[in-house]
């Protein structure tokens, strides 16, 4: 469904996966890839929210130290997400999805965008929200702590796992503590919930946490 494109940011051309939906989009869509890259998970996601409606693109961030990066699930490729991760900064990151969104409002006048993010990508859609004014949903954003007091600047949603040892339970209740306007949701689930290419995938959680995802894309977007 969905095409590589090149995408012009603040820090030069990068990468980017779009999906268009069939007919209007019910709204614009950037889906934050974890520390493995625009791999095929993320590129499936940007996919099955375009089938949903929506007009998604998943911009490369990483593209600004490697280009084209796709890592496995395994030790090497989280080591090596981790590298890549430190080496963008957060500032980078948001640069490329600010491109993003704006790539979307271009192609579709007065079209409304959120921020979709997995993983490192959760962390860096609430900083999205807080930093670029999107409406963002968050799934097991394990680094955004150090931010949470950052004030949020449009609808906010989290999805948490209560079996993933990155984000404990002390971590989720300051989330609600320190934001109470937004939405936190937590499943039956580890880290990882929504890939189903991760050890901790879980379908029901990932299948609930979605019908909840769209429900706040309807409300916001819509």
């Amino acid at each position: 469904m969905g095409e590589r494109i090149g995408l012009d940011t603040a820090n030069g051309r990068i990468g980017a996966w779009l999906a268009k939906p069939e007919g209007a989009p019910r709204g614009g869509v950037v889906v934050i890839q974890e520390i493995f890259g625009v791999n095929a998970h993320i590129r499936s996601v940007a996919d099955r929210f375009a089938a949903l409606g929506y007009l998604a693109i998943a911009p490369a961030l990483f593209d600004p130290v490697e280009r084209d990066v796709e890592l496995g699930y395994d030790a090497e490729g989280i080591a090596r997400g981790r590298e890549l991760v430190a080496e963008l900064a957060i500032e980078r990151a948001l640069d490329g999805v600010d491109a993003a969104a704006k790539f979307l409002r271009e192609a579709v006048p007065e079209i409304h965008v959120a921020a979709i993010g997995y993983c490192w990508g959760g962390s860096i859609a609430f900083l999205a929200n807080t930093r670029l004014g999107l409406p963002a949903v968050s799934y097991y954003g394990a680094r955004s702590m150090p931010f949470i007091h950052e004030a949020v600047r449009a609808a906010m949603l989290f999805h948490f796992g209560e079996r993933d040892h990155s984000i404990s339970a002390a971590d989720i209740a300051a989330t609600r503590a320190a934001l109470p306007q937004a939405e936190v949701r937590v499943w039956p689930a580890g880290h990882g919930f929504n890939c189903d290419l991760r050890a901790d995938y879980d379908a029901d959680s990932a299948n609930r946490a979605l019908t909840v995802t769209l429900q706040f894309l309807e409300r916001e977007l819509g």
